[in-house]
């Protein structure tokens, strides 16, 4: 008798979760908000603060029922598909946020002279424009890779009119995304 050993442990972990923190394999993942800063370690997704050490920045992070209680996080019990819903309303968070920047906060961060307030953050300051650009490029390649997996598993994309909106409001500002046209 011979034996598919890759298919025996897909079949066994297939519907496995990790823990961010100790490594244990669950059915199912407790996911929930952390600002503590050695929480950066087990996000559910990539985390950026520059000074990770310090950074009090509210994070998603994804650990067992034990790591959960013994770190006292507020936090709901999630099967794989309900923690990639989770991830990708979160990725969802944040690019929603770049598309507010690029429509208004840039103004005030950058303290622009209302004779100004026409032109668009690229025309008035380009490096911020790219800076921004660029992490709203990472956004949108997580989003396509997480839009891939609920493809790839059969898995319904949640709110799928979210998408259309996104490229709209972008697209109404003057500038381009991956997300489509």
């Amino acid at each position: 008798m011979q034996i598919d050993w890759n298919n025996t442990i897909n079949e066994i972990l297939g519907n496995k979760v990790a823990c961010k923190r100790c490594g244990s394999l669950n059915n199912e993942i407790v996911v929930g908000y952390s600002r503590s800063p050695e929480a950066a370690a087990w996000t559910a997704r990539p985390h950026t603060c520059s000074q990770k050490e310090e950074c009090e920045a509210r994070k998603l992070i994804a650990v067992c029922e034990d790591c959960a209680r013994e770190l006292r996080l507020r936090s709901r019990k999630v099967d794989e598909e309900g923690m990639m819903i989770m991830i990708l309303q979160e990725c969802r968070r944040e690019l929603e946020e770049t598309l507010d920047y690029l429509a208004d906060y840039w103004m005030e961060d950058l303290d622009i002279d209302p004779d100004a307030m026409d032109q668009r953050l690229d025309e008035v300051a380009p490096d911020v424009f790219h800076e921004e650009s660029e992490i709203r490029r990472r956004l949108e390649e997580e989003y396509l890779s997480l839009h891939r997996w609920f493809r790839d598993n059969g898995r319904r994309i949640p709110d799928p009119g979210w998408r259309g909106e996104y490229i709209e409001d972008i697209v109404e500002l003057g500038y381009t995304t991956l997300l489509g046209d």
